[in-house]
């Protein structure tokens, strides 16, 4: 299974706006940080806005901060926002299923279970747990000056 570049940038968003913890940040910032698109990012921050898991502030002096607590965003639900197609195999989605034995197959429930299990790992780890190595990811980042009370001086 691969994850979506989609997928990827939203979650490096989320770990940039934990490690500048407060701070409101901006798409270009983000953007020239990872060398990505700021269109591709705009709609990846909208998506986190509308879930709640970044607040966004328009207009000067606007940008954006997490939403919720480190603690509590999970990889998990981070995946499942910005995956559009989690369906591993064929079988997985009714409408466009061709498998002639789809009714009688056994892989199709272990492939279900192993997506199952993926995911549930990816449940258990938090914004939290990724950032913790805050002082290293602000260094890679070229925030060693950010204003983040989190940061070790």
């Amino acid at each position: 299974m691969q994850l979506t570049r989609y997928t990827d940038y939203a979650l490096r968003t989320l770990i940039y706006l934990g490690v500048n913890d407060g701070r409101n940040c901006t798409i270009p910032e983000i953007a020239d940080r990872y060398h990505i698109s700021r269109n591709h990012l705009m709609k990846i921050v909208h998506q986190l806005g509308k879930a709640g898991l970044i607040d966004t502030v328009r207009g000067r002096g606007g940008g954006m901060t997490l939403g919720r607590a480190p603690e509590e965003l999970t990889v998990g639900e981070v995946v499942r926002l910005t995956e559009d197609n989690l369906n591993i195999a064929e079988c997985f989605d009714p409408l466009t299923n061709q498998c002639q034995i789809t009714a009688a197959c056994v892989l199709s429930s272990a492939l279900a279970r192993s997506l199952a299990a993926f995911l549930a790992e990816l449940d258990k780890v938090t914004l939290a747990e990724i950032i913790k190595p805050e002082k290293a990811l602000a260094t890679l980042l070229g925030l060693d000056g950010a204003t983040t009370d989190r940061l070790p001086r």
